[in-house]
């Protein structure tokens, strides 16, 4: 699944934007930027250019195959990468390919 999940060049591009946010969002987006909770999805969804529902679509498949992970915020979810099983793959793919 992490693979099929890989095999989308904005679902990519969602992964190294958010290895930098500071690099990849405007700052005024960033203005209350928690590392611990991540990029708000309306901020993805804008720099994607995509509908909502088209990002959460590609949010949900980086979620299931654990690369990215989600926090809810009141009425707003937020996602961060999930820095230890993109280590995990990393390794995996140094290894075996």
């Amino acid at each position: 699944m992490v693979f099929k999940a890989l095999s989308n060049e904005t679902r990519i591009n969602i992964l190294i934007w958010l290895k930098h946010p500071g690099l990849h969002f405007p700052a005024e987006e960033l203005r209350d930027y928690d590392a611990n909770l991540g990029v708000c999805v309306s901020d993805i969804t804008k720099k994607a250019g995509l509908s909502p529902s088209t990002t959460s679509d590609y949010l949900s498949i980086l979620q299931k195959c654990g690369l990215i992970e989600a926090t809810r915020a009141g009425q707003w979810t937020y996602y961060r990468r999930n820095e230890g099983a993109i280590e995990t793959l990393n390794t995996l793919i140094r290894k075996s390919l």
